[in-house]
C-alpha cells in the first residue's frame, strides 16, 4: 500500500510541475491543483496508513494511542483542501480577466509563432 501510495503522489506531483511550466493558463492552473493534491496525499500519509481506526479518543478508559489514528494530519489536510478550492477559484476568475484584456491565454499575454 505504501508502493502505491508514494507511486501516486510522485506521478501528481511530477505531472503538476510539468503543468505548471508550460505557457497556457489553464494547464499552470490544472498543474496546481495536481500539486495541491499531491501535496495533501503526502501529509496524509504522515499521519500513517491506517484501516477501520478512529481519529476521536473516547472519554474515560485507558487511552492507547495505537489504536488511533493521528487527526492532526487529516485536519490539516482538511484545511488544505478549502484553501485549495479557493486559490484555484481566484486563479480562474484572473485568468479570465486577462484572457478578456489581452485576447490570449499565454501566461505572459504574447503569443509566440
Amino acid at each position: 500500500m505504501e508502493v502505491v501510495l508514494a507511486t501516486a503522489i510522485g506521478v501528481l506531483v511530477a505531472s503538476g510541475v510539468w503543468l505548471v511550466l508550460r505557457p497556457r493558463t489553464f494547464q499552470v492552473i490544472i498543474g496546481l491543483c495536481l500539486l495541491s493534491y499531491g501535496v495533501n496525499l503526502f501529509i496524509f500519509a504522515m499521519g500513517r496508513l491506517w484501516v477501520d481506526k478512529a481519529p476521536i479518543m473516547t472519554k474515560g478508559g485507558p487511552v492507547d494511542p495505537t489504536q488511533f489514528a493521528d487527526p492532526v494530519p487529516q485536519a490539516l489536510v482538511l484545511t488544505a483542501i478549502v484553501i485549495s478550492f479557493a486559490t484555484t477559484a481566484l486563479f480562474l476568475v484572473v485568468m479570465m480577466v486577462s484572457r478578456g484584456l489581452t485576447g490570449t491565454d499565454h501566461v505572459d499575454g504574447k503569443e509566440t509563432n
